[in-house]
């Protein structure tokens, strides 16, 4: 079927050869006065205090769980938490509001903020509304992460405001400082959130009201626009200035007679067909066999992009060993048999500790760069629940000038950087002589803090997903008795062609 007739937006997309089309690939689009994007906890938590600091209208927290005993600045003894910083910022603003939107099994899984159900404490004020999101298909969650300030300032990507996220670009170990509330440390963990300004700041405001919306019944009107430039932290310099923006959503796909929205999966599929050169990926999980299908289509291709996905390789749990494990496994076979040029590599991310001990640093960020055109920042896991069972949403940035195309790169090289413990400008400078981020990984890759790639026999195994991952990551929401029923029906029908 031509997606034009279904959707003109996507026609026009195509003829303007922009990947971010509103309607189609987007839930809407406009521009980020200014966009920066904040690697690793600690930076996105001290800018996020700045500019709560500064609110006198609304702040909205939407996230898949909530810890106001987390410190912003945990590096500075005595520092407020952050129950604290927006009991002190109600107390000052008469007209100050504060939502906060939880999944209702958030506090739970996490094991960190069961109280939070006992609303007490620094929360324990009128204009501090706190509430829990159930309303979900069976085994989903919500699963964004935004918060909005005054509509002017807004931040959307993987960081909950919750504790084990914390950590600097450091990722040293031992850190005293990447310690949760109870005094529990935890280890390295990498991810990253997206700051934005003016308009882009407003549609993260709108999906923060949209979400209210949908878990209370209750109709918000967006505040009157606080002035971004007095909100904008004064020290952070802008990565990106006047930048067309979209942001994707996902929604539960066919449930309750709702349509759902699978705008972020159709983004990521179009970013990775619209590669020239490179496509640079991170991902908490790998599991999603769609995505796979079009790398793999990418890496047939005798003059197809370079690939490049780092990934956590540590699973949690019984269910998510056996099944997100071995089926990130399957699909990294999967791709590797498909690279016929040798254009792909995975890799997770290690450091290492004083006694020479190596750890893996958690791969949390959800993060998609093409070329020079084009960034995703977001809550979207490359896995099938992320696809159209979860609540999602993602930014993406498709900057049109030199400035914000050179930015693209620079983002990425820094993480690269980052990475392989590397200056960013050596990095810049072998990609722009080899033209290859792989061979620059290959060059840099010799320290104790890198990249190791995944160790799969490519000849021996399995391709495809296992049996029952529709279950355990479903694409959409899961019905256990609808399941029995097209069970017997098909074994009904095997019988009675059976005796025919």
């Amino acid at each position: 079927m031509d997606l034009s007739l279904r959707n003109p937006m996507w026609k026009r997309s195509v003829e303007t050869n922009a990947i971010i089309s509103p309607g189609y690939n987007a839930w809407r689009g406009g521009r980020a006065a200014q966009a920066a994007f904040l690697i690793d906890g600690a930076e996105y938590f001290t800018r996020l205090e700045q500019v709560l600091k500064k609110a006198t209208q609304s702040i909205f927290i939407v996230g898949w769980d909530f810890n106001p005993d987390i410190r912003l600045r945990p590096q500075d003894e005595g520092s407020p938490t952050l129950g604290e910083i927006l009991r002190a910022r109600v107390d000052a603003h008469d007209n100050l509001s504060v939502r906060i939107l939880v999944w209702g099994m958030g506090p739970v899984y996490s094991g960190k903020s069961l109280r939070l159900f006992q609303k007490s404490g620094v929360l324990d004020h009128p204009r501090i509304h706190l509430h829990f999101d159930f309303r979900h298909p069976l085994r989903a969650s919500h699963h964004q992460k935004m918060v909005c300030v005054d509509d002017a300032v807004a931040f959307l990507g993987g960081i909950d405001l919750t504790a084990r996220r914390w950590d600097d670009r450091s990722h040293a170990i031992p850190n005293p400082l990447r310690c949760s509330p109870d005094g529990n440390c935890y280890g390295p963990v990498h991810d990253m959130q997206a700051i934005v300004a003016g308009e882009a700041a407003m549609l993260v405001g709108d999906a923060c009201r949209k979400r209210w919306k949908a878990a209370l019944g209750e109709n918000l009107t967006a505040s009157s626009i606080g002035i971004w430039h007095e909100l904008w932290p004064e020290d952070l310099k802008p990565s990106l200035t006047d930048c067309p923006v979209g942001l994707a959503l996902t929604e539960p796909w066919r449930w309750k007679g709702r349509k759902g929205r699978r705008e972020a999966i159709r983004l990521t599929h179009d970013a990775l067909r619209a590669a020239h050169r490179h496509i640079y990926l991170e991902s908490q999980y790998l599991a999603s066999f769609g995505i796979a299908r079009t790398l793999a289509k990418r890496l047939k291709e005798p003059n197809g992009p370079e690939i490049v996905v780092l990934v956590t390789r540590e699973s949690h749990g019984f269910l998510e060993k056996v099944m997100m494990g071995n089926n990130r496994d399957r699909l990294i076979r999967h791709l590797k048999r498909a690279d016929r040029y040798g254009r792909l590599r995975v890799f997770y991310s290690v450091t290492q500790d004083k006694d020479g001990k190596e750890h893996e640093i958690i791969v949390h960020s959800k993060l998609v760069i093409i070329d020079d055109r084009f960034i995703r920042v977001g809550s979207s896991n490359l896995n099938n629940r992320s696809e159209g069972l979860d609540t999602e949403s993602d930014l993406a940035f498709e900057p049109t000038d030199d400035a914000g195309r050179q930015a693209v790169l620079a983002l990425r090289d820094e993480l690269i950087a980052e990475h392989l413990d590397a200056d960013p400008a050596e990095i810049t400078a072998s990609i722009t002589e080899t033209g290859s981020l792989i061979r620059t990984i290959e060059r840099f890759n010799r320290k104790p803090r890198g990249l190791r790639a995944f160790s799969i026999d490519v000849l021996r195994g399995e391709t495809e997903s296992l049996p029952g991952t529709a279950i355990v990551d479903p694409r959409r929401p899961f019905w256990p008795f609808q399941q029995v029923r097209v069970g017997t029906r098909w074994a009904l029908s095997r019988l009675a062609r059976s005796w025919l």
